[in-house]
């Protein structure tokens, strides 16, 4: 006899916020693969955040609930905040009925709060996973009555929270490395097989000062004879002075790449944001970083790379030191350091955790509540 297992995730507005969603859904699908339990999961998140495309594209149901920010001044639109909200919650409550939803896990996000106070007028459980090491508004909610608090990092400061990592998927965490995969992996991208590689990214939407100090460091990265591959982000190309978007040998830039996974193969060293996201997956497939927080929200970047930094697996600069000065004079000994690198990349290993999504999906499979 079938029975059916009915879950909501939800959060969103950044690729940060939605991937660890679809992990958790992905690892639940595949532990009753093959039994009587049919999981129906549908994804709620808001119509602007990223979510609203990233999900269906990953062939899961969505759904979205007004955005209800919170102003950061008192004004007209801070008075209009208990109604909007209220309206999403509305809206929330329907859509978990409709689903006959037996739990709801929630990432944090706009969409997280209308789905968790719904979730508890509806009396049903809440699961709250949270991705950075200072929670944000929506989980410091929703963990107030949350029937499972877990959190990426140790030591976030959230009632009851149980340590179990970051869930990823497994094009991440099954990732192959080694000589004869980054070879492969940089043939894909059109770069050379046998040069040491520098990977460089700002995250999806780029970040221009990453891509105006590397810019201006180009020769002197070069001069090690390793090459350069530059995620830029969209309408961020490094450009010279006549407005031409810079062209050298050795150095490819692209905007964007679908997938991290095989420009993880091809680096060596990977200059990056430090995203929650991105630092545990750093960590667990094993890769040197230089790690520049994004200097903006509540310090929560800095925080994420703190565990790196600490064990020597990464190398952590301010937004504001990251400079074409700090690359040339440090980049380059770095990329030629190559017991350093090999020293970092098991360090970084050292401190993954490759098996959060199961973990999570183990504790949504014994929470749920009957139908």
């Amino acid at each position: 006899m079938t029975t059916t297992m009915n879950v909501v995730f939800t959060g969103g507005g950044t690729a940060g916020h939605v991937s660890p969603m679809l992990a958790m859904a992905d690892a639940l699908l595949h532990r009753y693969q093959d039994t009587e339990v049919e999981v129906d999961v549908l994804m709620v998140g808001t119509a602007e955040g990223m979510e609203a495309t990233l999900i269906p594209d990953a062939g899961y149901e969505f759904s979205s609930v007004d955005k209800v920010p919170m102003p950061r001044k008192v004004s007209t639109d801070l008075l209009k905040v208990p109604f909007r909200l209220r309206k999403a919650i509305k809206q929330a409550r329907k859509l978990l009925r409709d689903h006959e939803t037996q739990v709801v896990v929630g990432v944090g996000g706009y969409a997280s709060t209308p789905v968790y106070l719904a979730a508890r007028a509806e009396k049903v459980p809440v699961i709250v996973h949270e991705g950075n090491v200072r929670p944000g508004l929506a989980n410091k909610l929703g963990a107030r009555f949350a029937s499972v608090v877990a959190c990426a990092f140790e030591g976030t400061e959230l009632p009851g929270a149980i340590h179990v990592g970051m869930p990823m998927r497994t094009d991440i965490t099954d990732l192959p490395m080694g000589p004869t995969m980054q070879a492969q992996a940089r043939q894909s991208l059109g770069l050379d097989p046998d040069k040491t590689t520098l990977v460089v990214t700002g995250g999806s939407s780029g970040a221009l000062n990453l891509n105006s100090a590397v810019g201006g460091a180009l020769d002197d990265l070069l001069a090690t004879d390793a090459q350069i591959l530059h995620l830029t982000g969209r309408d961020k190309a490094v450009t010279d002075t006549s407005g031409a978007v810079v062209n050298k040998e050795g150095y490819v830039q692209v905007e964007y790449i679908d997938g991290l996974a095989r420009v993880y193969q091809s680096a060596d060293l990977i200059v990056a944001r430090a995203g929650a996201g991105t630092v545990h997956e750093l960590a667990a497939i094993g890769l040197p970083s230089v790690l520049v927080p994004l200097p903006i929200g509540n310090g929560e970047q800095e925080l994420n790379a703190a565990g790196l930094k600490e064990s020597g697996a990464a190398v952590v600069v301010a937004d504001e030191d990251f400079t074409s000065q700090w690359v040339a004079t440090r980049l380059p000994n770095l990329l030629l350091d190559q017991p350093r690198l090999e020293y970092m990349a098991q360090t970084a290993k050292n401190l993954g955790i490759n098996d959060a999504a199961e973990t999570m999906a183990t504790i949504i499979s014994e929470t749920k509540v009957a139908r």
